[in-house]
């Protein structure tokens, strides 16, 4: 079963044309791609680094096509050297006389990385007026020796950061608005308590340590309020809480049922968790003041893991033919759309800040990695390619 649900449980081309805007081409999401050219963004000393990741920013983004002579142009140099990494970049296109920013990037040697992050997001925000996910960052879960700690890393994978060295199980990291701090559920004591971790400091803060379990922190878009499942009453049960501890409100009241795996709308007003109480895990919502709980999910043999993105949309685990599969639902319409298939689970997804990826847990042959998934239907592409396994990802807020 979906590892937050059962913890709960059971412990309980493109060319330019010579008039046209910029050049799009066919997707294999149905979208339009835009044709860029990165041929006039030289590259020196150990700048050429620098100007892959943008490379690959691009791509990965979904909305590109790398093209000699596409409709954007990205003119200018990288350059890495001497204690910091630089882009001077000027985005143009030369068939609509359009020039969309001229801008430096620069970082520090330890945080390089970032430069060519930072422009990939401000070019998909100029030509295709989109939110970008490259210079967002992924809390995880992972396992290298064998051993579970948090992590955080790029959106592409890479830079890895190690958080926590406590060697014991530990899962479902959670961002704070501000992106600041990270809340997590840790047996580090050997209870299951749930924690606060600055990034700056690295100080760490238990926010929940009720008598039973504390887990599966969500943080509310104020940043203010946690909702929480606890057992601290004998069963588990969806509560909102402080994010400093404390004051923990109880909204929900199932008697045998088990509650787990609680985030918020985007608006803060209700809450989407998971529920047993219909004898199989399904997704229900819940207004923030508690109230009478609808049943949002009916499709397959449980539905576990939802995560509301910005646009409304719920995405979530489906079990159907044996396997976990992505699902994401709009509640407003009812419509939903599957966009994992085949024969590995893909569990814990969360959205990226773009509203078209999500980043999950796919497990194949006992071995778990992240993938980043595309709603628009480009291929999945592997994020982590270190030892051990990886899991519980959670996107930042940008």
């Amino acid at each position: 079963m979906v590892k937050g649900f059962a913890f709960v449980c059971l412990m309980c081309v493109a060319a330019g044309m010579a008039w046209g805007a910029d050049v799009t081409v066919s997707g294999s999401g149905g979208s339009g791609k835009v044709g860029i050219d990165l041929g006039g963004l030289t590259a020196a000393g150990q700048g050429g680094a620098l100007k892959q990741v943008l490379i690959e920013d691009l791509k990965r983004s979904g909305w590109f096509t790398m093209a000699a002579g596409g409709g954007v142009e990205v003119r200018g140099q990288c350059v890495s050297g001497g204690g910091s990494a630089r882009i001077d970049a000027e985005v143009i296109n030369p068939a609509t006389a359009t020039r969309y920013f001229s801008r430096a990037y620069e970082e520090p040697t330890a945080t390089w990385r970032r430069a060519a992050h930072r422009l990939a997001d401000d070019i998909v925000k100029a030509v295709k007026n989109k939110p970008g996910m490259a210079n967002a960052r992924i809390a995880l879960i992972g396992a290298p020796g064998g051993k579970k700690n948090l992590f955080i890393c790029d959106a592409d994978g890479q830079g890895l950061v190690q958080l926590t060295r406590d060697n014991k199980p530990c899962m479902t990291p959670a961002w704070s608005p501000d992106m600041r701090t990270i809340y997590y559920m840790s047996f580090h004591t050997g209870y299951a308590d749930t924690y606060s971790i600055e990034l700056g400091s690295r100080t760490r803060k238990k926010v929940a340590g009720f008598p039973g379990i504390n887990a599966n922190p969500a943080v509310s878009p104020s940043g203010q309020q946690l909702a929480i499942i606890l057992s601290r009453d004998g069963n588990s049960e969806l509560y909102v809480m402080s994010t400093g501890g404390g004051g923990a409100s109880r909204l929900t009241r199932t008697g045998e049922a088990a509650e787990a795996s609680p985030c918020w709308s985007p608006d803060g007003g209700q809450i989407a968790y998971v529920s047993d109480r219909s004898g199989s895990p399904q997704v229900y919502t819940v207004s923030r003041s508690g109230g009478s709980p609808t049943r949002v999910t009916h499709r397959g043999n449980e539905n576990v893991n939802p995560d509301w993105g910005a646009d409304g949309r719920l995405a979530y685990s489906s079990r159907r033919g044996g396997r976990y599969q992505v699902c994401v639902l709009d509640p407003r319409t009812g419509v939903e759309t599957q966009i994992t298939t085949g024969g590995a689970d893909y569990e814990e997804a969360s959205w990226a800040p773009d509203g078209r990826h999500l980043v999950a847990a796919k497990t194949s042959g006992y071995h778990s990695d992240l993938y980043l998934l595309d709603t628009l239907g480009d291929p999945e592409v592997r994020l982590t390619t270190m030892q051990g396994d990886w899991y519980s990802p959670a996107w930042s807020p940008r």
